[in-house]
C-alpha cells in the first residue's frame, strides 16, 4: 500500500509538470493535480482538502508575500521606462569595455537583480545591451542565455546576504530568520558562483575563438540598435538600487527592536484582531519598505520620464505581479496537499532515514522540487509547506543555527530549478532569439555547478561551523 500511495504523489507531480511545460496555467492545474492525488487515496475528502489546506495556504502565501511581488514589479518597471537601468547599464558597460562582454553582462544583471528590480524585467532591460557587446566582441550570440542567466538566476537571487528577491524572502517566514541570514556562507557561496560561472563561459568564448565561431548572422529576436540619447546621469540611476539595500539593512534590525516579538492591536486601541508575530514578517517589511522608498525616489526624480507611460505600464506590472504570486502560491498550495497524504509520509521517512544530516536532507529535497517543478520559489514553497518545520526541529536537534538552514535551502531552490520546463529559461530563450538547442547546454552547465556550489557551502560550514 505505501508503493501505491507513493506512486499517486508521483502521477500528481508528473501531471503538475507536464501541464507547465506545455504552457497550460499553475494557477489552474496545481488544484486539480492536488485533488487528483486526493481522488486516488480518499475521494469523499476532496472538497474539505480544497477549502481547508489548498485554499488556505495559497491565501496564506498571497496575504504574506504579495506585496513583495508587486512593489518588484513596479519598481523594474519604473526602473526600465525612466531610463535608469539604461543609464546605469551604458556606465558600467562604457567602462567595462567589450573585452570583458561576458563579465560584464554578469555583473550589471547581478547588481540589477539584488537591487531589486524584477528578473523578468533585468532580462528585457540588459539583453540589448548584450548583444551589442557581444556583436562587437565577436562571440557566440548563442552564450547570452547562460551569461544572462548566470547574472540573475544564481549568486545576486539567493545567494548573497540581502537580496530582496522573493527566493531570499520565503524562508523568513518558515525559519524566522532575515533577508540577511548567514551572510559569510552567502557570500562564500556567490563568489563561488560568479567565478566559476565566468570562468566557463570565458572558456566557453575561448573555445569558440580557436574553432573560428564569432558572433554570427542571420539570427532572431536582434535589438535594434541602443539609442543612448538623453540618458539620466549614472549616479542617480545607482541610487534607487543603493536605497534597496541600505535602508533593508537598516530596517532589518530596526523592525524588530521598535515592534518586539509580537504586535498586539488591543493594546494599541485597534480592535482584538489576533496579534502579528513580527518575527515572522519583520524580513518582509523591510524589504517592502525598502522598494518603496526607492519607488518613491524614482518617479520623485523622473517624473517628466516616466508620466506618459505610467498608467499603463503600472497597469502591467500589477497584473504580472498578481500572476505570478498566484502562480507561486498555487504551488505552495500544491505542497501543502501533497504533504498531508500518506504517501509523502512514506518519502519523508526514507529522506529522514537515508540522508540524516539536516542541511544536506534539505538541500536535496528542495533542490529535486525545484527541478521538478520548474520553479525555485515553487519548489522551495512545496518543500517548505511539506517538510519546514522538521528541517528546522532537524536543524535544532544537531545545533545547526536557523539561519544557515535558510541560506542553505535558499541556494539550493535556485539549482536544479533551471531545467528545460523552467519558465525563465523559456522566456530568456524567447527574448534572445534562442534554442534549447542551441543555447541550453551551457546553461544547464551553469546550473549544475550552482548546485555542486550548495553542497561547498554545507562542507564549509560542517567543517569551520562560520557562517
Amino acid at each position: 500500500m505505501h508503493g501505491m500511495d507513493v506512486l499517486i504523489i508521483l502521477l500528481a507531480l508528473a501531471l503538475l509538470i507536464a501541464v507547465a511545460y506545455r504552457g497550460f496555467s499553475v494557477i489552474l492545474f496545481a488544484p486539480v493535480a492536488a485533488l487528483f492525488a486526493v481522488a486516488l487515496t480518499s475521494p469523499h475528502s476532496i472538497f474539505p482538502v480544497y477549502s481547508g489546506i489548498f485554499m488556505e495556504r495559497v491565501a496564506g502565501f498571497v496575504k504574506l508575500y504579495f506585496p513583495v511581488f508587486l512593489l518588484g514589479a513596479v519598481f523594474g518597471k519604473l526602473m526600465e521606462i525612466s531610463g535608469f537601468a539604461r543609464a546605469l547599464l551604458q556606465a558600467l558597460l562604457g567602462w567595462m569595455g567589450t573585452r570583458h562582454a561576458i563579465v560584464a553582462i554578469v555583473v550589471v544583471t547581478g547588481l540589477l537583480t539584488y537591487g531589486g528590480v524584477s528578473l523578468f524585467v533585468v532580462v528585457f532591460a540588459v539583453y540589448p545591451f548584450a548583444a551589442e557587446l557581444f556583436r562587437a566582441g565577436d562571440i557566440p550570440k548563442r552564450l547570452i542565455p547562460a551569461t544572462l542567466g548566470l547574472g540573475l538566476g544564481t549568486f545576486s537571487m539567493d545567494a548573497l546576504p540581502g537580496s530582496p528577491q522573493i527566493q531570499n524572502i520565503i524562508p523568513t517566514t518558515f525559519f524566522h530568520t532575515t533577508a540577511w541570514a548567514a551572510p559569510w556562507l552567502g557570500l562564500l557561496g556567490g563568489s563561488l558562483m560568479f567565478l566559476c560561472g565566468v570562468t566557463y563561459l570565458n572558456w566557453r568564448r575561448r573555445q569558440a575563438a580557436h574553432a573560428g565561431e564569432g558572433y554570427g548572422q542571420g539570427h532572431r529576436n536582434e535589438p535594434a540598435a541602443v539609442d543612448d540619447v538623453s540618458l539620466p546621469p549614472a549616479a542617480l540611476a545607482f541610487a534607487p538600487l543603493v536605497i534597496v539595500v541600505a535602508l533593508n539593512k537598516a530596517l532589518t534590525g530596526w523592525i524588530p527592536a521598535a515592534y518586539g516579538k509580537s504586535f498586539d492591536f488591543a493594546s494599541a486601541g485597534l480592535g482584538k484582531a489576533p496579534a502579528v508575530d513580527v518575527s515572522q514578517v519583520a524580513a518582509i517589511w523591510a524589504v517592502e519598505a525598502a522598494m518603496l522608498a526607492a519607488i518613491v525616489f524614482v518617479v520623485v526624480t523622473a517624473w517628466t520620464r516616466v508620466r506618459a507611460r505610467f498608467h499603463q505600464e503600472m497597469q502591467q506590472a500589477t497584473g504580472g505581479a498578481m500572476l505570478a504570486a498566484l502562480n507561486t502560491g498555487s504551488e505552495y498550495g500544491f505542497g501543502a496537499v501533497i504533504a498531508s497524504l500518506a504517501g509523502f509520509q512514506t518519502v519523508n521517512a526514507f529522506l529522514s532515514g537515508a540522508i540524516s544530516h539536516p542541511l544536506l536532507n534539505a538541500a536535496v529535497t528542495t533542490t529535486t522540487l525545484a527541478g521538478i517543478t520548474g520553479s525555485a520559489s515553487g519548489g522551495m514553497s512545496i518543500a517548505l509547506a511539506s517538510m519546514g518545520q522538521r528541517y528546522l526541529e532537524m536543524a535544532n536537534a544537531a545545533g545547526i543555527p536557523a539561519e544557515v538552514l535558510h541560506r542553505v535551502t535558499a541556494m539550493a531552490s535556485g539549482g536544479m530549478d533551471s531545467l528545460p520546463h523552467n519558465g525563465a529559461i523559456i522566456t530568456l530563450l524567447a527574448v534572445t532569439g534562442m534554442t534549447h538547442r542551441e543555447s541550453y547546454g551551457d546553461i544547464f552547465m551553469v546550473t549544475l555547478m550552482k548546485t555542486a556550489i550548495v553542497f561547498v557551502v554545507i562542507a564549509f560550514y560542517v567543517l569551520t561551523g562560520i557562517y
